[in-house]
C-alpha cells in the first residue's frame, strides 16, 4: 500500500550561508573611493599608515597596524571600480579563522556624488573560535568603513595624532 508523501517533507533544506553585511555611504565620488582602497598611498590615508596594496589579482593588501600586528588579506580578483575580494586574514587572536581565511567582497556603486561601500563577508565555519571572530569583526569592520567615511569628510588620517608620535609603536 503506497501513501502519498508532502513532496516537500524529505526535500534537502538549504541553510543561508552565514555572512557578516555592512554598508556604507561615502560622501566621495566612486573614483576616488576605489583609489583609498586600491593602492597603498589611498589606504594609507585611512586604514593604517604604511599600508600595502600589490593591485593584482594574488597581490597583498596589507594593513600594519601599531605593535607589529597585520590585517588584511590577498587580493583574489576585482572589477575596476566595481567590486574588490579579498582572501581576508583574522586578527592574530584567531588563529585558526586567520590560517583558513574568510572572504571579503567590498563592493562599490556610484549614488550621485556618493558611493555606497557594501562588504559581504563569507566563508565562516562553525566553532567558538570563528564565532569570536565573526563578533569581533561585526564591530572591527563597521569600524572600518567608519574611518573610511570620516577621511573622506575630514582629509585623509593625521596618525601622528591618531596613534601619538610614532605609528608604528
Amino acid at each position: 500500500m503506497a501513501f502519498a508523501q508532502d513532496p516537500g517533507k524529505n526535500a534537502p533544506q538549504t541553510v543561508p550561508e552565514k555572512a557578516l553585511v555592512l554598508e556604507i555611504t561615502v560622501p566621495a565620488p566612486r573614483v576616488a573611493v576605489w583609489k583609498a582602497f586600491t593602492t597603498s598611498d589611498g589606504l594609507s590615508t585611512w586604514l593604517t599608515p604604511g599600508a600595502v596594496v600589490d593591485f593584482r589579482q594574488g597581490g597583498e593588501w596589507t594593513a600594519h597596524f601599531p605593535g607589529g600586528k597585520t590585517g588584511g588579506g590577498t587580493i583574489l580578483s576585482f572589477v575596476p571600480e566595481e567590486e574588490l575580494v579579498l582572501s581576508a586574514m583574522a586578527p592574530e587572536r584567531f588563529p585558526t579563522v586567520r590560517a583558513e581565511r574568510t572572504t571579503a567582497r567590498f563592493h562599490f556603486e556610484a549614488e550621485g556624488e556618493s558611493t555606497i561601500v557594501r562588504l559581504v563577508q563569507t566563508g565562516w565555519k562553525n566553532g567558538e573560535e570563528w564565532d569570536k571572530a565573526y563578533e569581533y569583526l561585526v564591530v572591527g569592520n563597521a569600524q572600518l568603513l567608519a574611518t573610511l567615511h570620516r577621511r573622506f569628510v575630514n582629509g585623509p588620517i593625521d596618525w601622528a595624532k591618531e596613534w601619538g608620535s610614532s605609528p608604528n609603536k
